[in-house]
């Protein structure tokens, strides 16, 4: 018994500097740089551009349409990348159209009603579609036989029962 306790005992340190252990700490030392230097005047910092000031959106003359929509027209190959994104996270896309193509109040002003809300849908949506280009052959033939509609793509998750994705490819060429 004796030759176990013998054998836990720990040996206390010889010698402990009371001046570094007990002193109160007082915050980094202003020779630690973790962070860069700041700037002396924070006006003067740029993004590379000639840009000075970003521009808020109107709010009064600007349709809500849907997402993307302020963005120049997307290429094919945009729309294909966007519909790639769908399929991969195994949503249905789904092809819309509509004259107006924002929300508005046309037939009823009552609280909560609006117009616009949905949109025609373009045949029925393209469950187990696994082609982007087949997407984008629909987009066109919608565009073909409504070239005064706007046309979207939706993508529905058959899981979730709503809408994941959405974004605008047509606009009317009025």
């Amino acid at each position: 018994m004796a030759s176990i306790s013998a054998s836990l005992a720990v040996s206390a340190p010889a010698e402990v500097s009371t001046s570094t252990s007990n002193r109160a700490f007082s915050g980094l030392s202003k020779s630690a740089s973790f962070f860069a230097p700041k700037s002396v005047n924070p006006l003067s910092i740029n993004n590379g551009s000639r840009v000075n000031a970003m521009l808020v959106v109107d709010p009064y003359n600007n349709l809500k349409y849907e997402t993307l929509s302020y963005l120049p027209p997307l290429t094919d190959e945009q729309i294909a990348k966007q519909v790639d994104y769908i399929i991969r996270n195994g949503w249905n896309p789904c092809i819309e159209f509509d004259r107006v193509g924002s929300v508005h109040r046309t037939n009823f002003s009552g609280s909560g009603y609006y117009d616009g809300r949905y949109w025609i849908m373009w045949k029925l949506p393209m469950f187990g579609c696994t082609d982007a280009a087949a997407v984008l052959r629909e987009i066109a033939e919608c565009a073909k036989e409504h070239p005064d509609s706007y046309v979207r793509v939706l993508g529905f998750s058959a899981l979730r029962q709503v809408q994941c994705a959405g974004f605008l490819v047509k606009k009317p060429s009025v």
